[in-house]
């Protein structure tokens, strides 16, 4: 009994000792402070490039409607076609408008032949009134009111002949500025009618002076001013930069999209470049010079702020900015810092 006692003993004692060479020693876990990059804020203007998109406008266009219901005689242009101002362009004809000119110009000569028979009535009657109580003088005001009656009647007569005059006039329609045909929707023997205004007879546009239009962000659009050059590249000409400089702009911002519509004037003297043609607009913005510049993983974006982390005092600091310009590495922000504030480059909303 003993013996056994000694062997149990013996069986523990080894695997205590077991147990214990198989425990490593516990270290002491101590608190490390994290290392974060880190960069300094500066001030300056951040130069950057901005690629908008714009389209090719005619400088002036027109669509050409007729004055009067009429029959189109001829039509002297087709699409494509360049014209002079003042050129014809198609001709109408209207018969009865050629009945009521003559119709105007006999009422016209009948009131001017009524009105000198009684200017002259009128005359002898103020020759004869001359002598004592030839002529009583209600005879002689009813002369005089039937003279100043003929000439209102006359001038209202010759108004309508001129009127209907001007309405031939109608019947030629003429180009209102150089340009070029771009849209032809009738044809001889054709009845057009004044009233219809769903399809023009004519389209006109001017292109060989264009009108660049682009919409520019609103932040953007003040660094831009009138004569500034732009540089733009077409689609259907890639790879040949035009240069124009900025000739208007519209001063309204458009609520809806927060941008300025800004107009180039292009001169486009071989035609090569047409109304509706998309291009790229360059623009390049020299930035703001009270602006902060920090490293572009330093802003923090969410969907309720936008921040950077400063380390001011060793504690770590959120401040809200605005962004602006960037570029590859680099954003200019706008906020509650200063020059040579340190923040971190890779923040991010886990660091507390």
């Amino acid at each position: 009994m003993k013996k056994y006692s000694s062997l149990i003993l013996l069986i523990l004692l080894l695997a205590s000792c077991s147990q214990n060479k198989n425990e490593e020693p516990k270290k002491d876990i101590k608190n490390e402070t994290p290392v974060y990059q880190t960069a300094q804020v500066e001030q300056a203007g951040l130069k950057s490039s901005f690629k908008l998109p714009a389209q090719l406008a005619a400088f002036e266009e027109v669509n050409i409607f007729p004055k009067l219901n009429a029959y189109v005689k001829t039509v002297k242009v087709d699409i494509g076609n360049i014209v002079k101002k003042g050129s014809l362009l198609v001709e109408l004809e209207a018969p009865e408008l050629d009945q009521a000119l003559l119709a105007s110009k006999e009422k016209y000569l009948r009131t001017q032949s009524d009105l000198r028979i009684d200017t002259e009535h009128y005359l002898r009657l103020m020759d004869a009134s001359k002598t004592s109580g030839a002529i009583s003088p209600y005879d002689l005001s009813s002369a005089k009111a039937k003279v100043i009656s003929d000439s209102i009647l006359s001038n209202a007569e010759k108004a309508n002949w001129d009127m209907q005059k001007s309405m031939l006039d109608y019947l030629q329609v003429r180009a209102p500025f150089d340009g070029m045909i771009t849209e032809r929707n009738i044809h001889p023997g054709a009845l057009v009618n004044a009233s219809a205004k769903d399809k023009a007879m004519l389209q006109l546009k001017q292109i060989g002076h264009l009108r660049l239009q682009v919409d520019v962000p609103e932040a953007l659009a003040a660094e831009l001013h009138e004569k500034d050059s732009i540089q733009f590249f077409t689609s259907a000409f890639p790879g040949k930069k035009n240069i124009g400089l900025i000739s208007r702009k519209s001063h309204d911002i458009n609520p809806q999209f927060r941008t300025e519509r800004i107009e180039i004037d292009v001169w486009n003297t071989d035609n090569s470049l047409l109304p509706g043609m998309y291009a790229d607009l360059i623009v390049e913005s020299k930035g703001n010079a009270t602006a902060f510049i920090v490293p572009k993983s330093a802003v923090v974006s969410s969907t309720e702020r936008k921040y950077v982390i400063l380390i001011r005092n060793g504690l770590k600091q959120k401040v809200d900015v605005i962004t602006r310009n960037e570029n590859m590495d680099k954003t200019e922000v706008f906020g509650l810092l200063n020059k040579g504030d340190t923040v971190i480059i890779h923040a991010s909303d886990e660091i507390k």
